[in-house]
């Protein structure tokens, strides 16, 4: 085997192990730390600049399908998942207040038709910022901050979901980064918090990956085993090392004081968000 091809499969593992531990201790999916990863590595491989950023976002968001089913299962366990929000019922009236529709329409809708007319660099800087003041706000903001008494399951469910879907989407995220602070700030309590956006990570992933793919036929550069913008080797890798690591990141989790964990979700977001702003803002 190629030593470069051994270096690349080696930094790939070691990126799902870090992605699954996030995956399962923050409900985050392990986007944010995969999406730079790959970056870096189709960089140091020579892959195209104008295709590196949206395999990297791909091939996140298909690995987030298996890291988000694994740490749903896990955080169901311990009664952590508020399946009533993500699908509210069975009538057509119901099924169109659920938070999981609208976070997946968003989503569809800003891998198939948004990606290929933003540039990388405008969603680092929309990303970094965003999550820069939601960090900043679980970090110092007061526990009782509120923004409602509950998550609204009402005609606020269609635009905040599609909008947060489709802001997941375009950076490869989950819906932690985001979804979390949003239900804390509903009054969520931080454990059924981190659970419920684990599972609403799926409603992300899965039609992100789909859009992803239909977006990439045809588009020259892309690095090989790539299917549309998903890099199947990537994809492989990290999602194997992510499956194996997200229980001990759910049992952490659950180990852990809620202010405390709190904080270290707060710490861990805006960390990531300051890294990606200096990679734009100093280049």
């Amino acid at each position: 085997m190629d030593v470069q091809l051994i270096y690349l499969v080696l930094a790939l593992m070691a990126v799902g192990a870090a992605a699954g531990y996030s995956a399962g201790l923050f409900g985050i999916g392990g986007g944010a730390i995969i999406v730079p990863a790959l970056f870096y590595t189709f960089t140091a491989l020579g892959y195209p600049n104008e295709v590196i950023m949206h395999t990297a976002i791909a091939t996140s968001s298909a690995t987030i399908i298996v890291t988000s089913l694994r740490s749903a299962t896990g955080h169901h366990k311990h009664g952590a998942v508020d399946w009533h929000l993500i699908w509210s019922g069975n009538s057509p009236a119901k099924i169109l207040l659920s938070w999981g529709v609208w976070i997946g329409i968003g989503s569809l809708f800003a891998a198939t038709i948004l990606a290929r007319q933003l540039s990388g660099t405008v969603l680092i800087l929309l990303f970094g910022s965003l999550a820069s003041l939601i960090a900043l706000q679980l970090i110092f903001g007061r526990p009782d901050w509120r923004l409602a008494d509950k998550v609204p399951v009402n005609g606020l469910t269609p635009p905040i979901g599609f909008t947060l879907g489709a802001l997941c989407s375009l950076m490869g995220i989950g819906f932690g980064s985001f979804g979390v602070t949003f239900m804390v700030l509903c009054a969520k309590p931080i454990h059924r918090a981190i659970g419920t956006a684990a599972a609403l990570g799926i409603f992300i992933s899965v039609p992100a990956t789909i859009g992803f793919i239909i977006s990439g036929q045809g588009v020259l550069g892309r690095p090989p085993l790539s299917l549309g913008y998903v890099n199947l080797l990537g994809f492989v890798l990290i999602a194997s090392m992510s499956f194996l690591f997200i229980p001990l990141g759910v049992r952490t989790a659950h180990n852990m004081q809620q202010d405390k964990l709190r904080m270290a979700f707060g710490v861990c977001l805006l960390l990531v968000a300051l890294n990606m702003l200096r990679k734009v803002l100093l280049a």
